[in-house]
């Protein structure tokens, strides 16, 4: 692979859902933070070239201290507010480091640190189709439960169709350029970078997720990566 590329990890979430006091990018999984599981997966993959973490202003110095000492190699810069802001400090800081380096970036990737499971096998697969010319893609699964959409009393109003439903997972992947207009495009607050793509008229391809890569945001889903997917 000959692209040059790089991985945002936005990890200023505070995770009140998993209960914790601190950033949920802290939380342990078999005594291992979630972000320095996610920063070791994004490594394996051996397509990424660097990767930058967006960590709360008040953790800069811890998540740097933890990263170091597993010896997640990566660029911690301090995040925004709120997740939008987080990924556009990272991404400057990425592409402000990479202005002399060769060659240039020609991937970017942002991943969440909660998808500290995602298997290197589909960080290769988002790379490969940015590299290949996609301008945007995403990791896709079906959904698999039926879905009803509701009224304002939550009455049920229509079961929708799940043919061309799909879940999004991380990490995905842009052109430069592309993630660059998006952000300067702006828009509200969002949780899903391709949205802001979509926005701009730019195409997304999906590529098939994982079940591994699965979100942890609640004490199950903790319960859930304790027992299965850590190593």
């Amino acid at each position: 692979m000959n692209a040059a590329t790089v991985a945002l990890v936005p990890a200023a979430g505070r995770g009140e859902r998993l209960g914790g006091r601190g950033p949920k990018a802290l939380v342990p999984v078999h005594g291992v933070p979630l972000v320095v599981h996610a920063v070791r997966g994004l490594l394996s993959a051996g397509c990424v070239r660097r990767v930058v973490v967006a960590a709360p202003l008040s953790h800069v110095d811890i998540m740097r201290s933890v990263l170091a000492d597993a010896g997640a190699e990566a660029l911690v810069v301090a995040g925004g507010g709120d997740r939008s802001e987080s990924v556009r400090r990272a991404l400057d800081a990425a592409l402000a480091e990479s202005a002399d380096m060769s060659p240039e970036i020609s991937v970017v990737l942002v991943h969440d640190a909660a998808r500290a499971f995602t298997p290197p096998e589909l960080v290769r697969a988002v790379t490969d189709a940015v590299a290949a010319g996609a301008p945007a893609v995403v990791p896709v699964l079906p959904v698999a439960d039926t879905v009803k959409r509701v009224d304002a009393n939550e009455l049920v109003t229509e079961t929708v169709s799940r043919a061309d439903l799909r879940a999004v997972q991380t990490p995905q992947g842009f052109a430069p350029d592309v993630l660059r207009r998006a952000y300067e495009a702006g828009g509200d607050e969002h949780t899903d970078d391709a949205g802001l793509v979509e926005r701009i008229g730019v195409p997304v391809s999906t590529v098939p997720g994982h079940p591994a890569a699965m979100k942890i945001t609640t004490p199950f889903d903790l319960a859930v990566a304790e027992a299965v997917l850590a190593p």
